[in-house]
């Protein structure tokens, strides 16, 4: 397997970090799977040989969490939550338009490698569902024909752009305007 100078790197540092280099496991599969995609056999074994464990110690991290993917994602990776709170605003419909739309069933990639969709538990953000992660950008309220014109957005590429669809990240960016509540503080203060 073969892994950049800088992710090899990284990975001596996280190492480096633990009293003992079993400690590191979960860290570096993070790593290695951010560059390679996903952890294959090969990067299992590579791995357990660079921590001086046996393959299955590695195969046990690997199994149990399920943001440790073995087959790689589409270039564009949807999650839906499909919990409680989201479901009850209708998560199951937006991820059954999402799979319609996008041309891939939920845990599968699209024959062009374009498209993964994951419905899965919780995704923190239980006030606004349902929400929608789109490869690392939360999206609120995703439902009814706002989850159509997703949808759309997520195919052609244009999410980003899309003034509809702010993403959670890119809100907590923006500078935030001024209320006239808070023009009238200022000007007290002078």
């Amino acid at each position: 397997m073969e892994l950049s100078k800088d992710t090899l790197t990284k990975i001596d540092e996280v190492i480096g970090r633990y009293p003992e280099k079993r400690s590191a496991t979960l860290m570096v599969i993070h790593l290695v799977q951010d560059e390679q995609g996903c952890i294959t056999d090969e990067a299992v074994e590579w791995i357990a040989e660079k921590l001086e464990l046996q393959p299955v110690n590695i195969y046990e991290v690997v199994t149990f969490y399920p943001m440790i993917r073995r087959e790689p994602w589409g270039k564009t990776h949807v999650r839906v939550c499909r919990t409680l709170p989201c479901a009850l605003r209708g998560s199951y419909k937006t991820c059954r338009t999402l799979e319609e739309k996008l041309g891939v069933k939920e845990g599968h990639v699209s024959e062009d490698g374009e498209f993964s969709i994951e419905f899965m538990e919780c995704l923190a953000d239980c006030g606004k569902g349902p929400v929608v992660i789109v490869d690392e950008k939360t999206y609120e309220d995703v439902q009814g024909e706002a989850a159509e014109k997703f949808a759309e957005q997520v195919k052609n590429g244009t999410l980003a752009k899309d003034r509809n669809f702010t993403s959670y990240e890119d809100g907590l960016a923006k500078p935030r305007k001024k209320t006239v509540a808070s023009k009238k503080k200022g000007a007290r203060r002078k």
